[in-house]
């Protein structure tokens, strides 16, 4: 490991004395920086920063023999971004039934042509653990140098226990032989499949008895994931799903209301979810249930901009006084990209959120959507160095502003630089 002293920074952004786990309401229009800022890292972690005129050398010349100096003036430093919903593992790509979007076909009609999840649980079937292993590392490298460093990834197109296994077991793979932080997502309640379409209960009992052993055996999974929605999985076959997972200490997350009212956010809140995610049919109910839980509500704006969705409440939500996370979804259907600095730009121009909210909800609190805002998601001492530093910019806000523009210069993940 190495020691690095990044100075003359124009300024430092998400900067917390006394670290929180989240930010709501009000406080997440808040935004803590330092002008004319140093930040000095050691190993992994971040040992110090403050103002230039408090840089000391001879101080962090006593903590290593050596460190490496920056001098990024005219540059702004940030957290990494935490990329708390994404299926970035998966086979082929599905850029036909764009054109069959593009005809007017929906979601729903392009699933029960057998497109869609069940598209992808094919694709996949056919596609060796190797190879489904480097298809999934190159969009890894393509995310890190969109900046993120943190990420979190479902499996859900395989559908039948031998090929959630093997997603499960190429993200296993992903998370030792790359430097992002990465959680993995049991995702077996993604869809129905064909052969069990006249028999659900065989199906729930198959995830419940032989995929949910079986990759807690293996220690595969952080968290399990139950798609409960319209034409999917009922909160009553949720609840079931939730409760086997928990069993072997698998948090929840819940795909919930994309594409109706479907009951699944007071059903995540119910069950202690970490995150409810998607969210687009959130009323004063769904809010109400969120306000004072422990569950993170996530937002996808890059699926609804694909699929030429109806947006979330986001503004009412705040509004409400709940904290905000923003993620990429990162799949290939319904979201086939994973630039989170583009999350942002949808964040302010389609759900209205100001620039200083959308930085919050794509650090500290996709950071706590994925249970890592103990170790990353803001500027604080001991937490992971895992940063971005910016090109020249005039301020924070051009950073959502120019939706187009590569702004990123390097990106320090582990304390190492990596781009």
């Amino acid at each position: 490991m190495s020691a690095i002293a990044i100075k003359n920074i124009k300024k430092l952004l998400q900067v917390e004395e006394k670290p929180v786990l989240f930010v709501s309401g009000k406080e997440m229009s808040k935004l803590g920086t330092i002008e004319n800022a140093f930040l000095f890292l050691k190993d992994d972690k971040i040992i110090d920063f403050g103002p230039m005129s408090a840089f000391n050398k001879d101080k962090y010349l006593q903590l290593t023999d050596e460190f490496m100096e920056m001098d990024v003036s005219g540059q702004m430093v940030m957290p990494a971004f935490c990329d708390s919903h994404t299926h970035l593992v998966y086979a082929g790509s599905r850029e036909i039934e764009y054109t069959d979007k593009i005809r007017g076909l929906s979601y729903e009609e392009i699933a029960r042509r057998g497109g869609g999840i069940l598209n992808s649980a094919k694709l996949l079937h056919n596609t060796s653990e190797d190879a489904l292993y480097e298809q999934s590392l190159a969009r890894i490298h393509e995310i890190m140098e969109f900046g993120t460093g943190a990420v979190e990834i479902k499996s859900g197109y395989g559908l039948n226990t031998e090929d959630e296994l093997k997603m499960l077991r190429v993200i296993k793979r992903l998370k030792e032989t790359t430097p992002l932080t990465i959680k993995s997502t049991f995702l077996g309640a993604h869809a129905i499949p064909a052969e069990y379409k006249n028999n659900r209960e065989e199906y729930i009992n198959l995830i419940v008895h032989e995929m949910i052993p079986s990759l807690a055996a293996e220690e595969l999974a952080d968290f399990i994931d139950v798609f409960c929605d319209r034409g999917f999985f009922t909160p009553e076959e949720t609840e079931m799903i939730l409760m086997a997972g928990i069993k072997y200490g698998l948090r929840a997350k819940i795909h919930a209301n994309e594409l109706d009212y479907s009951g699944g956010i007071q059903t995540g809140v119910h069950y202690n979810a970490l995150s409810v995610d998607h969210l687009e049919f959130t009323g004063d109910e769904e809010i109400a249930a969120l306000k004072g839980s422990e569950t993170m509500p996530t937002l996808l704006p890059g699926a609804a901009f694909f699929l030429g969705m109806d947006n979330p409440p986001a503004r009412k939500m705040i509004d409400s006084g709940l904290p905000l996370a923003l993620a990429s979804d990162y799949n290939p259907g319904s979201s086939p990209a994973g630039n989170m600095k583009f999350i942002m730009s949808l964040g302010c121009i389609r759900l209205r959120l100001l620039p200083e909210e959308v930085i919050n909800a794509v650090t500290l609190n996709g950071a706590y959507a994925m249970g890592v805002s103990k170790e990353l998601g803001s500027i604080a001492r001991r937490k992971k160095a895992n940063l971005i530093i910016t090109k020249p910019i005039p301020s924070y806000e051009y950073l959502p502003y120019a939706y187009q523009s590569n702004l990123i210069d390097k990106v320090i993940l582990n304390g190492e630089i990596t781009l």
